[in-house]
Parts: C-alpha cells; structure tokens; sequence
C-alpha cells in the first residue's frame, strides 16, 4: 500500500512536538517522537497515566537498537530474529532519549516494527517512536479506528486516515537483563 501522503503529514506532526494516532503493527497507538519531552508529556496528560510508568519504542530495524541502550544482551537478537508475532523486549540502560520516556529503572520496551504503516513511518521519519495503547490508564484500548474515544480524537494533534488493522493484540513483553536472564511480562 502506498502511505506516502500519510506519511509526510504524521511526520511533520512529530516534527512540530506532536502527538499522533495511528495504526501500529498490533493495535491503534498514541505516540510522538521519542526524543522530545515536552512531546511525551502531552501523552502522559492525554493517557491521564502516571508519569513512571514505562513506554514503548518503536523502531523499523533491529540494528538501531543499540543507538538507544547501552548494552544488548545476546539473547535480544535471537528473540527477535525468532518472534512469529509482535514483541516488545524491555532492555536495560537506555540512551540518547527524552528522559520521560525511559522508566524509573533506566529500562526501555522495545518493539520493532517489520511491516505496514508503522513501519513505513518510523523508516521515513529515521528516529523512533514513543508509543501507547490509545485508551484512559485501565481501560479498553482501541483495536481500530472505529473504536477510538471521541476524546483522543479531538485531543491528539494529528490522526491518521487510515482504517489499516495489525494483528489486534497488544504485542507479548519480556523482560531482560544484561546477564542475558529473561522473564515474560505479557505472553
């Protein structure tokens, strides 16, 4: 499919400090360019979540991973060489991001993005994406277009006109150190 209209209008949201609503590999997500704070607390307000909880990066290529995390245990790559389904990996010591994007212990989820609009956005826009469940702290996150709140709708800066669908569930999450032990957070 061609996003290139699409595409250039989600970017230059990002590139003005705002928050964006769009199709990701899984669900319909809330993001904003990863590097930006004032950015990233726009959808913390948005979420109406507390300010530690964690976020998720998104990135096109498996190889920028260590642009944004000290150390890469071994077992990452194999993990995500080997993933049949959507997952996000939580590494240690992140780096080269808005400090309110990384969690309280210095970790950041990683998910990289193989296929669709997503994709295509983060590969044009070259930098990663913060991205979240569009939905209130505990409630039902949205699936599809269809099913976004009125309320994130008028409150985002820009929302994609796609009706494009991932897989429909939110990406499995494991945990690693850097001694290469894991544990699953979300299976």
């Amino acid at each position: 499919m061609n996003y290139t209209e699409e595409i250039k209008k989600t970017i230059s949201a990002l590139n003005a400090g705002g928050t964006i609503l769009y199709p990701t590999d899984t669900i319909w997500g809330l993001g904003c360019d990863a590097r930006n704070e004032a950015a990233i607390d726009k959808v913390i307000a948005l979420k109406k979540r507390p300010a530690a909880k964690s976020f998720v990066l998104l990135l096109d290529n498996e190889n920028k991973i260590q642009s944004y995390v000290q150390e890469v245990p071994e077992i990452a790559w194999s993990l995500i060489e080997f993933a049949d389904s959507p997952m996000t990996i939580i590494l240690p010591n992140a780096k080269n991001l808005a400090k309110n994007a990384i969690n309280e212990d210095g970790s950041i989820g990683i998910r990289i993005v193989k296929s669709g609009f997503a994709h295509q956005l983060i590969q044009k826009f070259k930098f990663p994406i913060v991205s979240t469940s569009i939905n209130l702290s505990g409630e039902v996150a949205a699936i599809e277009r269809s099913d976004i709140d009125p309320y994130f709708l008028t409150a985002a800066d820009y929302v994609c006109d796609l009706n494009e669908i991932g897989t429909g569930k939110p990406s499995s999450i494991i945990k690693l150190a850097t001694n290469g032990t894991f544990e699953f957070i979300r299976k």
